[in-house]
């Protein structure tokens, strides 16, 4: 008789790193603090050198294969599925920028410039990255859209090639190591006097974004089932297997069959719901944006920058575009999103590995809002197609 494997989940481990950190920070010598935090210096520099490739293999990947299917619908299924996304993100702009400054506190902000300086690795490793941020950007969009304009497939199976290749590198290389990554920088922060600070702002901010993420649902299943006229509650309660679902896994594509199930609940028809369920599980991300959108403006505030809506306006715009076929992994998102963060925000290294911390910590709550508010989408194009699909038959009738 075979056992079942136990198998620890990724959130489980990154908080055991958190807690391993604190302890090794607060209680265990600077010299071994600091082979901790060497690993992280190295794990960091191969991060930086990571991301424009992480961008080209996946903005590219993603832009090319948006290029094809079914023309108009498509084009009006990613449209909507990147308003919901661009709303999600000013939302969360808003609910920050009004909460936030109660959070974190000028004492907050203080405690993190007063903090005492890093410790240093003991030795660091230079990778420079091939690209700028920027540069990897648009050689991205250049490149999806050539492709998609051209209709190649040999080229087309270069860039899913290539982005198979990144995230291998993110599921076998990245993800295992985080962990430890997170020891150091944990360890770090408790040595410095930080963490203390850092959670006493972030705990309350997840109740934010936990909350911002749950209006948003009501919010686009009000939209999806005034357009569609269905019922509201019921189609929520129908949603209820799939929110439970992306809870549990933290990943849009294993919760697709639970999903396209929930969709024949709200009586979606099959053609409709086979084609947008799928599709939006990469291109609608408004959970990771309120996530990322929030917990970018607290990071930004401990640290005394400014926060401003002409400079996060471009960050939520990029922000959307740059998540689109994000891999299929825990934390694929933030991964996807540390070039906006770096090229927009101004994120320095530190920074950008608390993000991932704080974003993976709770990855299942933005997963699971972001497969709910595929339903609304699909509600939405569901009726389009109706509509469309009755203009053509009253069409054809008369001129029959």
């Amino acid at each position: 008789m075979s056992s079942k494997k136990f198998k620890l989940g990724l959130i489980p481990k990154i908080v055991i790193g958190i807690i391993i950190g604190v302890i090794i920070g607060s209680f265990c010598p600077v010299w071994f603090t600091r082979i901790f935090v060497t690993f992280s210096s190295i794990f960091g520099n191969f991060l930086g050198f990571v991301i424009p490739l992480l961008i080209v293999g996946f903005v590219t990947a993603g832009i090319a294969e948006l290029g094809t299917g079914a023309g108009k619908l498509l084009g009006i299924t990613v449209g909507i599925a990147y308003g919901f996304t661009l709303i999600s993100g000013f939302f969360a702009y808003g609910v920050g920028k009004t909460l936030l400054p109660s959070i974190v506190t000028a004492d907050s902000a203080r405690n993190i410039a007063s903090a005492a300086k890093d410790l240093k690795p003991f030795f660091t490793i230079d990778m420079p990255p091939i690209m700028g941020v920027m540069t990897a950007l648009i050689l991205a969009f250049l490149l999806g859209l050539g492709i998609a304009a051209i209709d190649s497939d040999p080229l087309r199976k270069i860039a899913e090639d290539f982005q198979a290749i990144i995230t291998k590198v993110i599921e076998n290389v990245i993800i295992p190591l985080l962990p430890i990554h997170i020891i150091g920088i944990f360890g770090n922060m408790t040595y410095t006097g930080q963490v203390a600070t850092v959670f006493s702002v972030f705990w309350k901010a997840f109740i934010i974004i936990i909350c911002c993420h749950l209006i948003i649902i009501l919010f686009q299943f009000a939209i999806g089932c005034s357009v569609s006229k269905k019922n509201l509650f019921s189609c929520l309660k129908s949603q209820i297997p799939g929110y439970l679902t992306a809870l549990g896994t933290q990943s849009s594509a294993a919760t697709i069959p639970v999903n396209l199930k929930c969709s024949e609940s709200m009586g979606i028809s099959k053609g409709i719901r086979e084609f947008v369920i799928p599709l939006c599980a990469t291109t609608h991300m408004s959970g990771s944006t309120i996530t990322i959108t929030t917990c970018a403006m607290a990071v930004m505030m401990l640290n005394s920058m400014p926060v401003t809506l002409s400079t996060f306006a471009g960050f939520i715009a990029m922000l959307g575009v740059s998540i689109v076929a994000a891999p299929g992994v825990p934390g694929g998102a933030i991964m996807a999103s540390l070039g906006v963060l770096e090229s927009i925000l101004g994120f320095s290294k530190p920074m950008l590995s608390l993000m991932i911390a704080l974003y993976i910590a709770q990855d299942s709550f933005g997963t699971a809002c972001n497969v709910s508010g595929d339903q609304a989408v699909a509600m939405i194009v569901d009726t389009i197609q109706e509509k469309s699909s009755t203009k053509v038959d009253k069409k054809t009738t008369a001129k029959a």
